[in-house]
């Protein structure tokens, strides 16, 4: 067997160990972040601790799963955050009792009520910036910018600058429950990670077993190439910041849930987490690559980090350093996973290939019957 036919071999079926930790880099280093503050703080490796801090972990997960989504088409979304208070600020507004002047009333709606519209609200900031992005072509950054301030403005309109206290509803009126989401526990295990987990595994499910996943990924890949395939590139791209909204407006209603308030600026800065969360867990920010799985191992290592250095004591501002620090390390190693992965593609029309191969290349390099330059394929 000649030393060409032998490298294949070795590259495909052999043990890669630098590849198995650069690929579960996520894993490895939620592992590391485990035995390291275990080791720094007897209290970090207890059942308790973990339910804790897995609850907090739910606001970061919720909003990561909403940003892989818009993240795997190719785009970004800078108002979860924002929409987040939004959402808090409103579901408070409900709680508290909406009055009509004109009927001399006051409806004080039940909780159900109150997690339907903050859905809806949500979901309506998520179809803005779809619309926005996939039909006037304003750019994803500026786009959810805007909405960012927007968002943010309203809630600070809505309570001059206030916070809604007391959620927790009054049994003559029937409007209790709302406080379940956030410190109730089902068979020991926190509601809101129970939320979490039904969140996510929906999610998986959407992206690997429906034709909206594969829609998605497509789109993320090369959005053109997918339209020419009949994938709806439009649609995909408003859908998925809808579902950013509705996650966004979720992770709202646990985390004034767990505070039992709701101020308009609630969720400052946790927009950047979530890409954090989604980068960590190996998603491209180009589009096209990432994995439900990886962005919660993400969304755990930042959680897990954060509240690991709350336990042993560090200062808030060596935490931020810390979670940068962390950020710019998930997103070199990206470059290093995917460069990777380019450059031996551009390497394998290089090589020696079958008549199959060829003619496969050629199909690829043209759409239509044109070549990519416009002019009619010839062939040879």
């Amino acid at each position: 067997m000649s030393k060409h036919s032998q490298a294949p071999v070795r590259r495909g079926g052999g043990f890669d160990l630098a590849r198995i930790l650069l690929e579960g880099r996520a894993f490895f280093a939620l592992i590391a972040i485990i035995v390291i503050f275990s080791t720094l703080s007897p209290v970090y490796f207890t059942t308790n601790n973990f339910l804790t801090m897995s609850s907090h972990v739910a606001i970061f997960g919720l909003l990561s799963i909403g940003m892989l989504l818009v993240i795997l088409t190719g785009g970004i979304d800078l108002s979860v955050g924002s929409t987040l208070g939004l959402a808090g600020v409103v579901a408070g507004f409900l709680m508290q009792g909406v009055t009509f002047d004109m009927f001399g009333v006051t409806l004080y709606p039940p909780v159900w009520v109150v997690v339907v519209l903050t859905c809806a609200l949500g979901a309506f900031v998520g179809a803005i910036n779809g619309v926005l992005i996939a039909y006037f072509k304003v750019p994803a950054f500026v786009a959810t910018l805007g909405l960012l301030y927007v968002a943010r403005g309203v809630a600070l309109l809505m309570t001059d600058g206030l916070t809604y206290n007391n959620l927790g509803g009054r049994p003559e009126l029937g409007n209790t429950g709302f406080d379940w989401l956030g410190f109730n526990r089902l068979f020991g295990v926190p509601v809101g990670v129970l939320i979490l987990a039904a969140v996510a595994i929906l999610a998986i499910l959407a992206l690997s077993r429906t034709p909206f996943g594969r829609w998605v990924y497509s789109t993320g890949g090369n959005a053109r190439a997918a339209e020419l395939s009949g994938v709806p590139v439009k649609r995909v791209q408003v859908s998925v910041y809808v579902l950013s909204g509705i996650c966004a407006a979720i992770a709202g209603l646990v985390l004034s849930s767990q505070l039992t308030s709701a101020g308009p600026t609630a969720g400052n800065t946790y927009e950047l987490t979530a890409i954090a969360g989604v980068v960590i867990g190996g998603a491209a920010l180009t589009g096209g690559r990432g994995t439900v799985r990886g962005t919660l191992l993400g969304a755990f290592v930042i959680g897990f980090l954060s509240d690991g250095l709350v336990i042993i004591g560090v200062s808030s501002y060596w935490q931020t350093v810390f979670t940068g620090a962390v950020i710019v390390l998930a997103v070199l190693l990206n470059s290093i996973q995917y460069g990777g992965r380019k450059k031996r593609a551009a390497k394998a029309p290089a090589t020696p290939s079958s008549p199959s191969s060829t003619t496969t290349s050629v199909e690829h390099a043209t759409v239509g019957g044109k070549s990519p330059a416009g002019k009619p394929a010839t062939q040879s």
